[in-house]
């Protein structure tokens, strides 16, 4: 099993590493050590015995519904389609993971011997997305006033639960895991070999990150190119960032 899988993913995965976490103050790290980073700190933020703030659940389904207002224009261009619904739903959305963390966790040792470093550098990106991203959505969940949640509210809870620069950081991990997956449509046979992944993902427990990944992989395959589509979604998140930082009305309108 563990030949079958090296070579799948050797097949889909062998990216250039120049694209890596942007966080420039990181201290060097190994991505199998920044992997297990990332997982276990999911781990402690929506692992079992997590305490959950109350109206998280509320409010990531209220953020869905905006970013879904906000990618409208998006959404409807047939070239964009499904990378706005890849992005929305997977990357920025409200979906569960928290099994494909424990999953990920479980065969972390056997994983990290059997793939490539390329691989597991791109898992280690996108799961440092999830963790930046939960916490985030956490802590603005913890900061929400009593009453209904509206924009102004969650403008309030935005502004006081982070700093500029955690959003920031937020948005150009967004972007880069985005050019890993541009990078992974451009290289010959993808999508036959992501068929071809779907058995050895299942018995290894990683049904989740290859349904990602394909879903992924299709999204920006029909984009041909995605430049143009990840530039337009980091100028608008922070635009609308800078906007909620500054406490102007109607933050969401851009």
């Amino acid at each position: 099993m563990q030949r079958e899988i090296k070579r799948a993913f050797e097949s889909i995965v062998r990216i250039p590493s120049s694209v890596t976490s942007p966080n420039p103050d990181a201290a060097p790290i190994g991505s199998a050590a920044a992997l297990q980073l990332h997982l276990q700190r999911l781990k402690g933020l929506r692992g079992r015995g997590a305490k959950l703030p109350a109206r998280l659940a509320e409010m990531k389904e209220w953020q869905s519904r905006r970013l879904a207002q906000s990618y409208a224009d998006v959404a409807v261009i047939p070239r964009y389609r499904k990378a706005t619904s890849f992005f929305l739903d997977d990357l920025y959305g409200a979906k569960d993971f928290s099994g494909r963390d424990l999953a990920m966790l479980r065969i972390f040792p056997v994983m990290v011997r059997v793939l490539p470093a390329s691989a597991v550098e791109t898992a280690a990106l996108a799961i440092e997305l999830e963790a930046v991203s939960e916490d985030l959505d956490q802590r603005l969940a913890a900061a929400l006033a009593e009453g209904p949640l509206t924009e102004a509210t969650y403008a309030d809870a935005y502004l006081r639960s982070a700093t500029p620069r955690e959003r920031e950081y937020q948005i150009e991990l967004i972007d880069a895991v985005g050019h890993r997956l541009d990078a992974l449509v451009k290289k010959p046979l993808v999508g036959r070999t992501l068929k071809l992944m779907r058995h050895p993902a299942r018995v290894a427990g990683l049904s989740d990150l290859q349904d990602f990944l394909e879903r992924g992989f299709e999204a920006f395959r029909q984009m041909r190119g995605a430049d143009e589509f990840l530039q337009l979604l980091r100028q608008r998140e922070l635009e609308i960032a800078r906007r909620l930082f500054s406490g102007e009305p109607e933050p969401f309108s851009v």
